[in-house]
């Protein structure tokens, strides 16, 4: 059996590798049309903010390792520029020579990935305009770093690459933009949520030019301006498009395979395309979401390392199935770490389910043992099944491991109330006996028994304040007095015994504390003494940061913020 891989890194690579490990008589051929055959792409920001400063140290196997390992004939600086299904050939150059030729196969396996998205705007392909996805775009961005010193840049985009290459920038000393066209960074995350990386980010001097549009760009003054509609331009020294990923699919187009969300290939459960003997795998297909059962575009490294296995397993004569991409990813954000997976409130409403959320503010590990830190985690639920759907948590330590948890959860179908039985590991210096995962289903749970009834931060414009209901902040005179929600009044929750006469009892109380659980135990004062009450989801430490987010998001404007 020959086997020609067309792309290598994550899919093309752990494919090659499998293959060999399942069938040591077959012959494997990748071409691969930039030098490196394998190469850790979500650790290039890192190499330009010095954090990694070997080259070697991003490329995982060259052609020689490789082949030397597995007999697999690596061949870079090879574009496969046409497949002929018909007579199961692909066209090749060779880009060192010229040379073109044909190479025959049984089996082909399509992982050509995807290409930063390029937009159709004035400008774009100056010199000082870079995109950031392989390792000859890193090496470019910095020997212009290296050589001509720029003080500052603009980076059009703020997903992954976008934060990660924001900090490395100023790693370096350079001043940094963001600006794009959404409201909100990451938009795995719901908006509240972001509201949390977007004070990292400012704290840390990043400029956030958010709900712009890009409109082109134009060389000047020995750097570039960044043209946006009904605002002045954005001058920098360099431009980065981070804008996110397009599937690289032209070969897979003009063969005639079927084609899905922006051109992607379309592929059943095993990895196979619409043509007899053909695979693709990684960043070029579509893949349904295993959370909403959408199709759905998820360029990560662990879908395509797990695709390109399957696609080996089925190639060699197995039946591996690949159940879908549930969108777990963990990014550094200065000093904070951001965890998602499934889906979020935002997108599972969009694709029509009922779902209701719990947040809490956990500490990484237990308060009496020094170090811990506050995370801010938020769980999605169904209504009516109690089905886990999505989780994301910001914070500090131990925020990887729970989102882990978390996604191992959804994995197995779990319902938000079980993760109050899950047997996690406890140790002071790591969790709490009650660990940050269990408190999310012991809250869901309330809500299942009907002990807990809540209110969420877009009910807070709308809460009366014409006296027709209570509304209630239980947190100590301090605490208030150093802000509060306008229209609630102030009984600790420590008093709130001794102060029930204060309150009319024929109304519903709102209430609200730092965290959301004085509150809690404020609702339970109260039911238990014939009162209605609705606790507020997430806090006013919660409240407070997101809408002074949504202060600056409105006021600032992108040249000479304050922030």
């Amino acid at each position: 059996m020959k086997v020609v891989i067309v792309g290598g890194v994550a899919g093309g690579a752990t494919a090659a590798a499998r293959i060999r490990r399942l069938d040591e008589q077959a012959e494997i051929v990748v071409f691969e049309r930039s030098g490196y055959v394998s190469y850790a792409n979500c650790g290039l920001p890192y190499f330009i903010g010095d954090v990694i400063t070997d080259p070697a140290e991003l490329t995982l196997q060259t052609p020689e390792s490789f082949f030397s390992r597995f007999r697999v004939s690596m061949k870079v600086h090879h574009e496969v520029t046409a497949l002929h299904p018909d007579r199961k050939t692909v066209s090749v150059t060779n880009l060192e020579t010229g040379e073109t030729f044909e190479e025959s196969y049984d089996k082909l396996l399509l992982s050509p990935g995807a290409r930063p998205t390029q937009p159709r705007l004035p400008g774009v392909g100056l010199d000082k305009l870079f995109t950031l996805r392989t390792v000859e775009d890193t090496l470019r961005i910095k020997d212009h770093i290296t050589q001509h010193h720029p003080k500052s840049a603009v980076l059009a985009g703020g997903g992954f690459i976008g934060l990660e290459l924001a900090e490395n920038l100023r790693a370096l000393g350079l001043e940094v933009t963001i600006v794009q066209r959404p409201r909100q960074l990451m938009n795995p995350f719901d908006a509240d949520m972001a509201a949390l990386l977007h004070a990292e980010m400012r704290r840390n001097g990043v400029r956030l030019a958010l709900g712009h549009t890009v409109e082109g760009f134009v060389e000047k003054d020995g750097g570039v301006d960044v043209l946006l509609k009904d605002e002045a331009p954005l001058h920098a020294d360099m431009v980065v498009l981070a804008i996110g990923v397009t599937p690289d699919t032209a070969l897979a187009r003009e063969a005639g395979l079927a084609l899905g969300i922006k051109g992607s290939i379309v592929v059943n459960d095993r990895m196979e395309t619409s043509v007899p003997d053909i695979y693709a795998v990684g960043d070029a297909v579509q893949v349904k979401h295993s959370v909403t059962g959408q199709d759905a575009l998820i360029s990560l490294a662990g879908p395509a390392n797990r695709q390109g296995r399957i696609a080996a397993d089925n190639i060699c004569g197995g039946d591996s199935r690949y159940r879908g991409s549930q969108g777990s990813s963990v990014i550094k954000v200065f000093n904070l770490t951001a965890a998602v997976t499934g889906v979020n409130e935002t997108n599972a409403k969009k694709a029509g389910l009922n779902v209701d959320t719990v947040l809490l503010s956990p500490m990484s590990h237990a308060g009496y043992y020094p170090g811990g830190r506050v995370m801010t985690m938020k769980v999605v639920f169904e209504q009516e099944t109690y089905r886990l759907l999505g989780a994301q948590i910001v914070g500090y330590e131990g925020v990887d491991k729970r989102i882990d948890v978390l996604a191992t959860a959804i994995h197995a179908g779990m319902k938000a109330t079980e993760l109050k039985d899950l047997d996690l590991a406890y140790a002071p210096p790591y969790s709490s006996a009650k660990d940050p995962v269990n408190m999310a289903g012991f809250m869901v749970d309330n809500l299942a028994n009907g002990l807990l009834r809540q209110w969420h931060l877009e009910d807070a414009d709308a809460l009366p304040r014409d006296g027709s209901v209570t509304l209630l902040d239980t947190r100590t005179t301090g605490e208030y007095r150093r802000g509060h929600i306008e229209g609630f009044v102030n009984i600790p929750v420590d008093e709130l015994r001794e102060r029930l006469g204060e309150l009319p009892p024929d109304k519903p109380v709102y209430v609200i504390c730092q965290s959301g659980l004085r509150s809690y135990i404020a609702c339970r004062i109260l039911a238990g003494h014939g009162f209605e009450c609705y606790n507020f989801s997430g806090g006013f430490r919660y409240y407070d940061a997101v809408m002074h987010d949504r202060r600056l998001t409105e006021q600032a404007l992108p040249c000479g913020m304050d922030q």
